[in-house]
């Protein structure tokens, strides 16, 4: 029989037990092996959301009171796999296209505004000498010689080949691409904490390899940082995972043991409880300055965009030449330049070069602004859990007299705004699972006392002292495929 069909057998025991069922009773409905059931056990608790309880003998109950929905097999399953790829795949779909986009329009419409504006000046240059030459004024002269000098030179300011100063252009090669460093400003940078699991999973395994194969929820809880009922289903996946299961100690606390971890052929211990900690997510990896440039180009997008799109409702369609004249001066060539093209140059300086630009410059800002908003509140949200899993390794450490001052730390990425509230987060999580002693100190402050924990950390001390760490030892060579 292969592990498929003894574990269906497991889950089939299990359904006809509605109010629990030990590892015994398993083994008498299925008649396979003890040792085959307890492997099998953590991963139907994994599967359909399981809980664990103590019975008074010091037997590890199964409870499933949700039932036997399966949260990876199945047709709900199946549907919640396949949205969940079709959306990832649609996601990145029009992430591509979006960057894209972005691209060109802010890019486009800057380069396309800083032509029609220059056109407009040498336009208006030659009229101007052309005009003192025949001792004449022309309709489209610029008021004054300060205008002319002050758009040759905006000009001149904002097409310098450059992004914040000449030192950045002449080193952009060693930077981010141009496209990456406009996404990295509007979308920010990878997550961070994209191996997480990754690092959680490795440091976790360390610690239960260095202890003998044995961990506890509360030391779990020192590694992932949530509360003991989302803790109570993560260890019951890594269980899963990595060939775990719940056993009692003689004393009735829960502990999780990892026989096949031990057998390692490195022998590097790492007793201590060091849990990893989370990085917090920062705004752009781009310069200050480049920022900067990517935020001057899309205001030139909005002024330009504002200036259209406002002079078409004002000034509208321009059929003489009074008209030309008291119009602005560059609505006015935009104007006669677009006839050339079309037959309604307002409706295409209306929507093309006035509403469209000036819908996205503001999009192009409201973006970043959402982000470094929602960056904020996960990075208050990443914080806090890097301070309950310091706080939980403190108090594993020190169980009893605990000031909630020494909870405190000054690791920035474990530092939440409300440390107070941080602390009494803390002593929540921990008092489901211990409850905390409450007295007061010679200040007048608040001490607790976790002594259930206390005990707890005695008795699984006794029972990794009582496994047999030999059992765990590869032993010499007796065979070598090169022989």
């Amino acid at each position: 029989m292969n592990n498929i069909d003894e574990y269906q057998k497991v889950v089939s025991a299990l359904k006809r037990r509605k109010k629990g069922a030990t590892a015994a009773d398993v083994c008498a409905a299925t008649a396979l092996p003890l040792s085959s059931v307890r492997e099998l056990l953590p991963k139907a608790a994994d599967e359909f959301s399981g809980h664990l309880q103590v019975t008074q003998s010091g037997e590890i109950l199964y409870h499933f009171p949700f039932g036997f929905s399966s949260r990876y097999r199945g047709w709900k399953a199946g549907i919640k796999k396949t949205f969940f790829f079709f959306k990832k795949g649609l996601k990145t779909a029009l992430v591509f296209l979006f960057k894209i986009w972005i691209m060109t329009m802010l890019i486009g419409y800057f380069i396309a505004f800083l032509a029609i504006a220059l056109a407009s000046v040498v336009l208006s240059m030659v009229i101007q000498s052309k005009s003192s030459n025949d001792g004449r004024s022309s309709s489209f002269a610029m008021p004054n010689l300060f205008g002319l000098i002050w758009r040759i030179w905006f000009i001149q300011e904002v097409t310098k080949p450059r992004y914040g100063s000449r030192a950045v252009f002449k080193d952009k090669k060693k930077g981010k691409p141009l496209h990456k460093a406009i996404f990295s400003f509007i979308f920010g940078e990878e997550d961070p904490n994209k191996d997480w699991i990754e690092r959680e999973n490795k440091a976790v395994i360390a610690y239960v390899q260095a202890n003998r194969g044995v961990i506890s929820l509360a030391e779990y809880m020192a590694f992932s940082g949530e509360n003991s009922i989302d803790a109570e289903k993560s260890i019951l996946s890594f269980c899963s995972n990595f060939g775990g299961s719940p056993e009692v100690t003689e004393e009735g606390t829960i502990v999780y043991r990892f026989d096949e971890l031990l057998l390692k052929a490195d022998q590097k211990t790492l007793k201590e409880l060091l849990p990893p900690i989370k990085r917090t997510k920062i705004f752009s990896e781009n310069k200050k300055s480049m920022n900067t440039w990517f935020i001057v180009i899309n205001a030139v997008n909005l002024i330009f965009g504002s200036y259209y799109f406002y002079n078409s409702l004002t000034t509208g369609f321009l059929t003489s030449e009074i008209q030309y004249q008291s119009a602005s001066y560059l609505y006015a060539f935009t104007h006669i330049l677009l006839e050339i093209f079309t037959q309604n140059p307002v409706m295409f300086i209306s929507i093309v070069l006035g509403l469209i630009p000036l819908a996205f410059s503001l999009f192009f800002w409201l973006i970043p602004v959402f982000r470094y908003l929602n960056e904020k509140k996960e990075n208050e949200e990443i914080k806090l859990s890097n301070f309950k899993r310091i706080a939980f390794n403190k108090i594993w450490s020190s169980p009893k007299n605990i000031n909630p001052e020494i909870l405190v730390n000054f690791l920035p990425e474990a530092m939440p705004k409300n440390t107070s509230s941080a602390c009494d987060r803390v002593i929540k999580d921990l008092n489901v699972i211990s409850k905390a002693e409450i007295e007061q100190n010679e200040d007048e402050k608040t001490i607790y006392s976790f002594n259930e924990l206390e005990d707890e950390k005695v008795a699984i001390e006794k029972y990794r002292k009582g496994i047999n760490q030999k059992e765990s030892e590869l032993g010499s060579v007796v065979f070598d495929s090169k022989d």
